[in-house]
């Protein structure tokens, strides 16, 4: 879809008149931010610009302004550049300006350094450079001075040295009353005392073809030739030699520019013919030209009084502007007869294609004219009125007067018959009796008719609303006898049919169609839609007026002619770069563009024109980009900047960085764009864009490489510019802190390793010790259970023993009791004789046998183990019959049971009961039996 969009550049900011002439730009002291007068302008090696301004130094960089006033604040009369060096004069000192590692300047004053005493109220008007030698020239002194030995000298007169000039290395200068001087070999020389010169101030002195031309104030112009003044008769002498010049300089061009105190300035060629003369009129912000200069690209740059301005001579482009809104836009163009004809929405304008005098209105046009076309010498004119037939710069006689046409076209099998396109669809005009005339409409198809092409016997009619329409004709012209539509393109606005090459193409944002012959349908053109498709397209193809074989559109910086190679017939673009941003809109789809000469063209716009010459040697001027300053912040806080030359290690807290970068390129008609890329950040190129600065906020701590390149139209600059920078770690993540964490975590691994150590072996100690005492209580457990088996077992064996003490016991009780009772049986038959006594004395014997009572004790003490022991131990004093008692009183014998162990009577026992409680200190109260069974 074909946009709306800005058509006439420059004039957004131009104010022209109908003179054309290079595109100005310029620039008021709001926009550079000093006052207004401008005194001296120089160039530095890297191409930054710098005036002398009243508020100080002001400089330009194609961005970026800046004021330096200088110390004491006085008005800056001159300046020079030597490299990139700026040397400055003003009130009572001159000076050095030289940039430090932050790219801003540092002044430092010549007069204070070298010790120079100058005279009261000196001011330094300008500077020149002179082999190792600066000039600094007030009206008293010339100062001669170099600043690598610090040696100066200076010439003094007594009169006023208006001005001084250097010319083929030598140094000129006026004395007012005295004439024109040269400085050679260290003294002054007279060179000419004209009464010419004396009576006027001299502006410039330059070698023209050998010669030395003098411009004076006043007076015109003179060569000077062996001390004898020639006045230079030229053309412009006649319109300057009433004017006041202030100031001026020779071109490299050999051409001559004069800056005036009240009529602009004028530009002459190397013969004194005037190309350009611009005043407040015509566009400048001020009539007053306080200084002139050439910059290294061949542009002109003028130092206002109020303001300053530039020129851009080296451009391909000239403008027309009407400031008077008198022509209108501009929509179609022609030149016929050495005259430029202008077809606007206010009618129809023309002039002397070659002059510079005002177009003139063309009586009985006024209104819209849509198309201008040259048929056999004479101008058709499509009008909102009709079509009418211009010849002599005026309308012949009108040839249709029905509302609207469109365009013309004459017929390819019959040049005589003209199609034209109508606002309801199509007619045809016939050459008969020696002119043209109306012939017949075509009936049959009533549609606007703006877009049309002849294809053999077939018209295609384009509808930018409705779509691309087939027609075929009668054979008498005199109807339509068919109407399709083509569903094979898609319609929209901005869309064209046109024909290209003997081809027929149908054109929208879609892409571009070819009619295909052999499938008698529009198919997508390869060739068109790959040359189209690698720029960034703001239009679609449209037709260049006044040539059949040329097409055009815009791209996004640049304009696009089409044409065909010679032998491939391949679509090839002639690029011309240029920036859309300074176009002003001209109605959508009413863009045109007209061949007016060989290689010129003729643009039109919304209130003028431009023209452009294709064969006109391009700028060839090789740029470079340069970084203006990185600056960083703190959050909070303003930005400082950076020292340029060295890499910088910036705090953590300081990663907000700002780069201001820029191209030295001060046209405007070619756009400038830049492509950066951070290093440790992106490896990518970013895409282009026109800012010339890039923030980068909150950067992670690293190690970066920040680079930028740049453009001007399609042409890259010489150079990337870079800066290393490196955003160190915060504090907590310093080498230090690092090192510091290390130890901490290895001392805390240690810790921690000592502390789980410490803790294992612990619970290693705890486990361990409460397996052992697990294991000592299963052991105590099974010493128990064993035990407890033990002492069943001892039980068992104590209950069999005491079975057995018991037995035994019993038996020998039984025993005794037997014995006992034979023998009392004895003793009551009382049985005297000898045998009775013998077995009474054999019962004794047993009854008193020892080996009964070993074997008692034996017994007794498997039961009892070691009790005898113990009493005895507490009882020494008892007697083995008192031990057989405690023995018998153990087994918790009565007496009664104890007298047939002791074969003693129960009397005799308790005797012996008594006497044992006495040996053994028995309390009274106290049981005998009870004390024994409890030992």
């Amino acid at each position: 879809m074909r946009i709306a969009f800005i058509v006439s550049f420059l004039l957004s900011f131009l104010h022209l008149t109908a003179q054309e002439h290079p595109p100005l730009m310029a620039y008021t002291p709001d926009v550079y931010g000093a006052q207004n007068q401008n005194w001296g302008i120089s160039q530095t090696s890297d191409q930054t610009m710098y005036f002398a301004n009243n508020s100080g130094l002001l400089e330009y960089d194609g961005v970026n302004w800046s004021l330096y006033p200088v110390p004491g604040g006085s008005i800056v009369r001159s300046v020079k550049a030597v490299g990139n060096d700026v040397y400055s004069g003003s009130y009572m000192d001159f000076g050095v300006w030289k940039k430090n590692n932050k790219n801003v300047l540092e002044y430092t004053s010549l007069v204070q350094k070298l010790g120079i005493e100058l005279t009261d109220d000196e001011q330094f008007w300008k500077i020149i450079k002179l082999d190792e030698w600066l000039v600094f020239h007030s009206f008293s002194r010339i100062y001669l001075v170099n600043e690598v030995t610090n040696e100066f000298s200076f010439i003094e007169s007594d009169d006023q040295i208006t001005n001084i000039f250097i010319v083929n290395g030598v140094l000129f200068f006026n004395k007012k009353n005295e004439g024109i001087f040269k400085f050679v070999n260290g003294a002054t020389e007279l060179v000419s005392k004209d009464a010419n010169l004396i009576a006027n101030n001299l502006v410039g002195a330059f070698d023209l073809n050998g010669r030395l031309l003098i411009i004076t104030a006043s007076n015109g112009f003179y060569f000077l030739d062996n001390g004898s003044l020639i006045p230079w008769k030229i053309d412009a002498s006649i319109n300057l030699s009433s004017l006041s010049i202030y100031s001026a300089t020779k071109l490299n061009d050999n051409s001559i520019i004069l800056g005036t105190v009240s009529n602009g300035y004028f530009h002459l060629n190397s013969n004194g013919l005037l190309k350009y003369d611009l005043n407040f009129e015509k566009g400048l912000s001020n009539n007053t030209v306080l200084s002139v200069f050439e910059d290294q690209q061949n542009n002109l740059w003028l130092g206002l009084d109020i303001g300053i301005s530039f020129i851009n001579l080296s451009t391909q482009f000239t403008v027309y502007n009407d400031t008077k809104g008198t022509i209108g836009s501009v929509y179609s163009s022609v030149v016929q007869d050495g005259y430029l004809y202008l077809g606007t929405n206010q009618g129809l304008f023309y002039k002397p294609r070659q002059s510079d005098s005002d177009f003139v209105f063309v009586p009985g046009t006024k209104g819209q004219v849509w198309s201008l076309k040259v048929i056999d010498d004479l101008v058709f004119c499509g009008h909102h009125l009709g079509t009418m037939i211009i010849k002599d710069q005026k309308v012949q006689y009108t040839i249709f007067d029905s509302p609207g046409t469109w365009d013309f076209k004459p017929l390819a099998n019959d040049p005589t018959i003209i199609l034209q396109g109508n606002y309801s669809g199509l007619s045809l005009l016939e050459y008969s009796s020696g002119q043209w005339n109306f012939r017949n409409k075509i009936e049959g198809f009533d549609l606007s008719t703006r877009f049309y092409e002849q294809k053999e016997n077939k018209i295609f009619v384009n509808h930018e609303l409705r779509g691309l329409y087939e027609l075929e004709l009668s054979d008498d012209l005199f109807s339509v006898s068919n109407v399709s539509s083509v569903s094979t393109v898609i319609k929209g606005a901005g869309s064209n049919i046109l024909n290209f090459s003997n081809n027929l193409y149908y054109t929208s944002s879609e892409g571009v169609y070819k009619y295909d012959d052999t499938q008698q349908d529009f198919v997508s053109s390869e060739s068109f839609n790959s040359l189209l498709n690698s720029f960034s397209l703001r239009s679609t193809l449209m037709d260049v007026k006044g040539s059949d074989d040329l097409k055009w559109c815009f791209a996004d910086e640049s304009i696009l002619i089409i044409s065909t190679g010679s032998i491939t017939k391949i679509p090839k673009p002639e690029i011309i770069p240029v920036s859309l941003d300074n176009f002003k809109k001209l109605a959508q789809g009413f863009e045109n563009l007209t061949k007016i000469g060989v290689e010129e063209y003729l643009l039109g716009s919304s209130n003028g024109y431009f023209i452009f010459n294709s064969n006109t040697s391009k700028p060839n001027h090789l740029y470079s980009i340069k970084l203006n300053s990185v600056e960083v912040n703190k959050v909070n806080e303003d930005r400082f900047k950076l020292d340029l030359k060295s890499d910088k290690s910036l705090d953590y807290d300081v990663n907000s960085l700002f780069f201001s970068y820029t191209i030295p390129h001060y046209d405007n008609i070619v756009i400038k764009n830049y492509s950066y890329k951070l290093e440790g950040w992106s490896t990518q190129w970013s895409d282009w864009t026109q800012d010339s600065y890039q923030v980068f906020k909150n950067l992670p701590y690293g190690s970066y490489r920040f680079k930028v390149k740049g453009r001007t139209g399609v042409t890259e600059t010489t150079n990337t510019s870079s800066f290393s920078f490196v955003v160190n770690r915060p504090w907590h993540l310093s080498n230090l802190a690092i090192v510091i964490y290390i130890s901490f975590i290895i001392l805390l691994w240690v810790f921690i390793h000592n502390s789980y150590k410490r803790y294992y072996k612990k619970q290693q100690l705890k486990v361990l010790k409460k397996s052992q005492e697990d294991l000592a209580l299963k052991e105590l457990e099974s010493s128990k259970q064993l035990m407890q088996l033990n002492n069943e077992k001892l039980k068992l064996d104590i209950e069999s023993k005491n079975r057995e003490l018991a037995v035994s016991t019993m038996s020998l009780i039984k025993k005794n009791e037997f014995l006992n009772g034979i023998k009392n049986e004895l003793k009551d038959k009382e049985s005297k004789g000898q045998d009775l006594k013998k077995v009474i004395k054999i019962i004794d014997k047993n009854l008193n046998n020892t080996d009964d009572w070993k074997l008692f004790e034996e017994a007794f003490n498997n039961a009892d183990k070691d009790f005898l022991k113990h009493i005895k131990s507490l009882h020494p004093s008892l007697t083995p019959n008192d031990l057989r008692l405690c023995a018998y009183l153990r087994l918790n014998l009565t007496s009664k049971e104890i007298a047939p162990l002791l074969n003693i009577s129960y009397r005799s026992v308790e005797v012996k009961r008594y006497r044992l409680r006495k040996k053994m200190d028995l309390p009274h109260e106290s049981s005998l039996t009870s004390y024994i069974l409890e030992v």
